[in-house]
């Protein structure tokens, strides 16, 4: 999929071997009625150079969502994807109003088990034709 910068979507990089974050993009696929994500696995190139555009250091440990000229990483990326999905989801936003020092000790705790918690996998989700309009080349 290629970025139309008129109707520019947003962006959302995750650990594509990640267990937990490959359930995390079908259930953000599955609530995203109006289609606003594009998705970009943090191992492939595409998200390495999305990455260096904006300036974040590669990391596995953490979702990054890019929405026009701004990028949110970890809990707040987590917060601003689900005031974004239909539903009573964007309700889950109200969580904003904690901390980001507090919100992000979670967040860490879970990127630092989710492996072991999870497991990982040896594929991608993208890797399923019905959902590859969805992610980024």
């Amino acid at each position: 999929m290629k970025i139309n910068s008129e109707n520019q979507p947003y962006i959302i990089l995750f650990d594509g071997l990640c267990n937990l974050c490959n359930d995390a993009v079908q259930f953000i696929i599955r609530y995203d009625k109006q289609n606003r994500f594009v998705l970009a696995s943090l191992q492939s190139n595409v998200a390495q150079k999305l990455l260096d555009k904006i300036q974040v250091k590669s990391s596995l440990e953490t979702m990054v969502l890019i929405k026009a000229n701004k990028h949110y990483e970890k809990s707040d990326a987590v917060l601003e994807i689900a005031k974004n999905l239909s539903g009573l989801w964007p309700m889950a936003y109200a969580f904003q109003i904690i901390p980001r020092l507090l919100r992000d000790v979670l967040d860490n705790w879970v990127a630092k088990n989710r492996y072991t918690w999870i497991g990982n996998s040896k594929s991608c989700v993208s890797a399923c034709p019905e959902l590859r309009a969805r992610f980024l080349d």
